[in-house]
This record gives C-alpha cells, structure tokens and sequence, in this order.
C-alpha cells in the first residue's frame, strides 16, 4: 500500500513550510502580484517634473549661499585654471569675518571697479543666463572675474624690483603660479592698496586684464573686499583635473 501523503496543490502565493519569503512577489513598477502600489503612489510624469523643479531650487540655494560652480572663460588665469574649468567658488570663505589674503584666488564683482555700470539687457534673459552661470551651465556675467589677489589693504605694491619681480612691502614675491615665459608685469607700477580693498592681477599676466589695465579710472583698479563673491577653492570639472586651486604667498 501507498503510504505516500498525497500531492497538495499550492498556489504561487502559498508558502512552502520552512519558506519565510514575503507572500507577495514585487515587479519593477513597485506593485505586488495583486496591482497594489507599495510605498504610496507611482512615479507620474507630473511628480517627476515636481522632483525636479525642488531639486532645481534646492540647487540655486545652495549656490547662492554655501559653494557655486564657475565657470572660467578666458586664459587670464592659466596655468591654474583653464578655459572650460569649473571652479568651486566658496561663498562662506569670508562671511564670518575672516578677509581675502595674498594669494588667494577670488571671484568678485567688478561693477565699479573693472566695469563702470552693468550692461543694460532683456531682464528675462538675464534671470536666465543667471540661473545657469550659477549652476555652472553658462559663461558668468559679464561683470564677474576671477583673478588672484597680490595685494590688501594698506600694502604697498611695487612691480618691478631690480631682479623684474613684483614686491609687497619691500619683500619680493615668489610666484611659481606665473604662466611659462611670463613677466611679472610689463607695465611698472607703484600703489598703496586702500583699506577695504585689493589689488588683483591674472596668473597669466600678457593675457590678463587686471588692476593694472584700471590705473587711471575711478577707483583706480582696485576691487572692493564687500564686491568678492568667494574663494575659488577646488577645481571640479572636468574630472581629469579635480584638484584644489591653491594659493596663499604671505
């Protein structure tokens, strides 16, 4: 005789004894066997276009306060940066009292100082081109440089010494960052940096229009501390190059 229990028929969701597997099996779409949506509602083009807009502004904040990409478009400051780079300007390097030193290298607005008044433009296009410079999408404004500062306030600044060198406060600097076949300057100057201001020059100095290039107008080429929007701390694109900018000579 048979002593053989019979075959019991078991259904998909039935589990096999021992078998600790969730009854329902999941598809790609997040819903069970049954149709059921798990985790609340399904990703709609509607919700996906409203994921975006937050991620969007929660990226415009985030650029506006704490780090913005910028994108460099000239060669005025080569080697260091280059046409293309995105640099990582830190927008709290200076918010807690702490000022631009020699060395470092900044992002500022140049009304008043590189540039007389902003351009007039279609308001519209502005806010646009605004919001993708901020992300690093765009060139920046036509009113925003970045250079590096080679003198503070109450420094005086002399190019060239007896050696072609540009000296602060009598004592040469040591420039490692100059572009190859550089000079210091080719333009002899000698200023006093007025307090609350700085004197900014490119590493590039034959194709960097600079503070020297602002001698004779108002203001006298110098950038107000209050007009630095940050420090360009890291170079984050392309990839090849990710690296920290650098800099700081006394």
């Amino acid at each position: 005789m048979d002593t053989e229990a019979p075959h019991t028929q078991r259904g998909h969701s039935s589990p096999v004894e021992g078998d600790e597997r969730p009854r329902f099996a999941f598809s790609r779409a997040g819903r069970t066997a049954d149709g059921r949506t798990v985790g609340g509602r399904p990703l709609t083009w509607r919700r996906a276009g409203v994921l975006g807009v937050i991620c969007t502004v929660f990226l415009l904040l985030f650029s506006n306060f704490v780090v913005q990409p910028f994108l460099i478009p000239s060669r005025s400051m080569e080697p260091t940066l280059q046409v293309g780079d995105r640099v990582l300007v830190n927008k709290l390097a200076y918010r807690f009292g702490e000022q631009p030193r020699r060395g470092d290298v900044v992002v500022f607005d140049g009304t008043g100082s590189f540039v007389r008044e902003r351009p007039d433009g279609n308001p519209v296009a502005a806010v646009l081109h605004g919001a993708a410079s901020a992300l690093g999408l765009a060139e920046p404004s036509d009113t925003d440089f970045v250079k590096r500062v080679v003198g503070v306030g109450g420094d005086d600044v002399v190019c060239c010494d007896a050696a072609g060198r540009v000296a602060v406060n009598g004592v040469p600097l040591e420039e490692p960052y100059l572009h190859p076949g550089d000079a210091p300057s080719t333009v002899p100057f000698r200023i006093v940096v007025p307090i609350g201001t700085l004197w900014v020059m490119g590493d590039h100095r034959s194709q960097s229009r600079d503070s020297r290039d602002h001698l004779g107008e108002p203001g006298g080429g110098m950038v107000p501390v209050e007009n630095v929007i940050g420090r360009a701390d890291w170079i984050g694109w392309p990839l090849s190059r990710w690296d920290d900018v650098g800099g700081g000579h006394g």
